[in-house]
């Protein structure tokens, strides 16, 4: 609640400053569960986010300090190559700026008063664990270091980079949005479609497994209210996605046109100067200087960059190009999330949504009255239908520079309570969100908008499963959720003709006409003993190199037949030469591996149970991105009646901890832990209670 003025105004006259009350870690408790996930228990939601910032710190301090260290320049000192990457990013986002301009007037007192809280809770953290100091200039963070962080995972979140990458490469056709191959899942069930006249909610990331975006469950008691059990990032005040005692959501990424491109028009004469309006302006040079770790090295890196009306400014091979992007605009999203968090019902939670300060992100949403919605949220800006925003636009005139207001929540495209019962997301279109005669028509939209329009192989995998379906009981939505085939024909977003890898001429290609043939075998399945989807995913690694190298980002590309025989090629050599046989289980090929544990695991891109690999060792891939922390809720009309989650290793990223990898088997198992929301069953059940000091 607000603070009342005349407490302010005692406060004011006898000297003391409202955000620098200590809090008192005898106030909160800490439960931990079997498995490691931590309980804060608190009177206040002050002491809630002290709590919270302990207790993943003890987990996570090392991923905790990554972002900061971004936005502070000195993450190239710190990991290398790699992290000079994220520091330039920080400094293109320009998160100086805008937490600078917007932090006093984006955030309430109240929720400054948890900024506090949480900052006293991670500080005392670092003042007590200095051998865990990723670098020596870190600490004491401030409020605003901590909305930095924010800035810049939501740009991530957003794509930005991808355009980045556009301009730094010099590739600036026309891109259709949906980009890229990632993404999550959301599915909602109400008691429309159920079989007991509950409602059901799944949230389903897919995110990197280990790094400062994976993600990190706790759950929170408040007295003022605040009951919530989720996931957020390493740094996160609170969940981002899980549900409370009402009502739940989760998040998937959506890959509509946020972001503008802009050719400079550049005086041929005066050195950094562009037209805009008729009249010639200076851009405003912003150096970084970084210092690039290199083995025991730190070298020393300068680039310049520039900053111009449009936003930030590259220059390449072809001129001086600007970015423009909400991302960089707004600064108020952990509290936007925490008034998600403490909403009761539809009506206070789409009061959050429309505090605007998430600038991407799908929304599946949940509750206790057998409401379900789907909305494409996001910050879209008011376009001037006279130009063409999917290409490079003219930067010499103020009518492209739209100004920073956006569509209203109520102009989103967003399906509530259809007849069918279930609104669903996995990073395709949102005109795809429910069944098809329930859909809502892109005609019916600002056309400038530019929402995705494209489907993808989870989204049309999860149709073939729901129409099969009457009533969805909830052990049928288990088998849903971790069904791991494809759908015939092959379709993946990025590439509609990926069925061609199936069909190939076995006499046309003589040579690699035994994987030809083995690859018609293939069923769709994707489950750990699989004998053909190994070279499944073979191929899907070649092609995605293929795509990286052609800088293809877009949607719907019809690659050259001759890529799928390069790419049958590769996988034919690669079995033969580590396996020596075409025909091997999935697992011998992908492995789940955390320390000195390592399992065959199942999944591939594009299923459902999706799974990206990258390099381990002896010819065998690593789970990298996918399938990570996954929560199921029901609802009943009093409000959540069961919860089940599992994350991908475990709650800790301490080795020494025993729930660094606790989690892991259970995950390959597809099984789920039960989580109570009730203090008392917490409480009896509890493995070790503390405060945190």
């Amino acid at each position: 609640m607000k603070i009342p003025h005349i407490i302010l105004a005692i406060l004011l006259l006898f000297g003391t400053s409202l955000y620098s009350q200590k809090v008192n870690p005898d106030n909160i408790t800490i439960v931990r569960d079997e498995y490691g996930v931590p309980y804060i228990f608190s009177k206040t939601d002050k002491e809630a986010v002290y709590g919270i910032a302990w207790a993943q710190a003890e987990d996570n301090f090392h991923n905790m300090q990554e972002t900061i260290l971004a936005v502070k320049g000195l993450l190239a000192g710190d990991t290398g190559k790699d992290g000079a990457i994220l520091d330039v990013i920080a400094h293109l986002v320009n998160v100086e700026k805008i937490v600078e301009e917007k932090f006093e007037s984006t955030y309430s007192d109240e929720f400054k008063d948890l900024l506090d809280g949480y900052l006293q809770g991670i500080n005392r953290y670092a003042e007590l664990h200095p051998d865990e100091l990723r670098h020596k200039d870190i600490f004491p963070l401030t409020a605003k270091d901590l909305v930095k962080g924010y800035v810049m995972s939501m740009t991530f979140i957003s794509n930005v980079y991808f355009d980045m990458i556009r301009i730094f490469e010099n590739e600036l056709g026309p891109i259709e949005p949906g980009k890229v191959p990632g993404g999550s899942n959301g599915i909602s069930i109400s008691p429309k479609r159920s079989d007991n006249g509950k409602t059901f909610m799944i949230s389903n990331s897919h995110q990197p497994l280990e790094g400062f975006t994976s993600w990190y469950e706790l759950q929170v008691h408040s007295e003022e209210g605040w009951h919530f059990h989720g996931a957020t990032f390493a740094g996160g005040m609170t969940p981002f996605v899980g549900t409370n005692e009402n009502l739940g959501w989760t998040h998937c990424v959506n890959y509509d046109d946020f972001h503008d491109v802009y050719r400079l028009n550049m005086h041929p004469d005066k050195k950094l100067h562009y037209k805009f309006d008729g009249e010639w302006l200076k851009l405003e040079e912003r150096p970084i200087k970084l210092k690039v770790k290199v083995g025991f090295l730190k070298i020393p890196v300068k680039k310049t960059f520039y900053w111009s009306k449009h936003g930030t400014v590259v220059k390449n091979k072809s001129g001086y190009y600007a970015l423009r992007f909400p991302s960089n605009m707004v600064c108020g999203m952990a509290e936007q999330w925490y008034r998600m968090n403490k909403s009761s019902n539809k009506e206070e939670f789409v009061e959050a949504l429309e505090m605007q300060e998430l600038c991407s992100l799908n929304i599946i949403y949940a509750d206790k009255e057998g409401n379900i919605m789907f909305v494409d949220n996001g910050l879209f800006p008011y376009r001037d239908p006279a130009y063409d925003w999917d290409k490079i636009l003219p930067g010499d005139t103020s009518a492209t520079l739209w100004p920073e207001k956006y569509h209203p929540v109520e102009d989103m495209l967003k399906v509530e309570n259809p007849d069918c019962g279930y609104v669903f997301n996995m990073n395709n279109t949102g005109f795809d969100c429910t069944c098809p005669e329930e859909n809502p028509e892109a005609s019916d939209y600002d056309h400038v908008v530019s929402y995705q329009k494209g489907k993808t192989a989870r989204s049309l995998r999860w149709h073939a499963l729901i129409d099969e379906q009457g009533k969805v009981s909830y052990e049928d939505l288990k088998k849903m959720k971790f069904d791991g085939n494809f759908q015939f024909p092959l379709y993946t977003r990025n590439i509609k003709n990926f069925d061609e890898i199936r069909h190939l001429d076995e006499a046309a290609h003589p040579e690699i006409s035994d994987i030809i043939s083995i690859v018609k075998k293939w069923d769709g399945g994707t489950e750990v003993d699989n004998q053909q989807a190994a070279i499944i995913s073979l191929s899907i690694q070649y092609i995605l190199k293929y795509l990286q190298k052609e800088q293809i980002l877009d949607q719907n590309n019809v690659l050259p037949n001759i890529e799928f025989v390069h790419a049958l090629r590769f996988a034919k050599k690669h079995l033969q030469k580590h396996f020596g046989r075409l025909e091997i289980p999935l697992g011998d090929l992908q492995k789940h591996v955390r320390g000195d544990k390592e399992f065959p695991i199942w999944g591939l891109p594009e299923a459902i149970t999706a799974m990206y690999t990258s390099p381990h060792k002896k010819g065998t891939f690593k789970s990298a991105m996918g399938e990570s922390f996954i929560l199921f809720s029901t609802y009943g009309k009093d409000g959540v009646e069961k919860v089940e989650t599992i994350n991908c290793f475990g709650s800790s990223n301490n080795e020494e901890s025993p729930h660094f990898d606790d989690q892991m088997e259970m995950y390959l198992d597809q099984k789920l832990k039960p989580i109570s929301m009730d203090k008392e069953e917490i409480m009896k059940n509890a493995k070790r209670k503390y405060s945190p000091k």
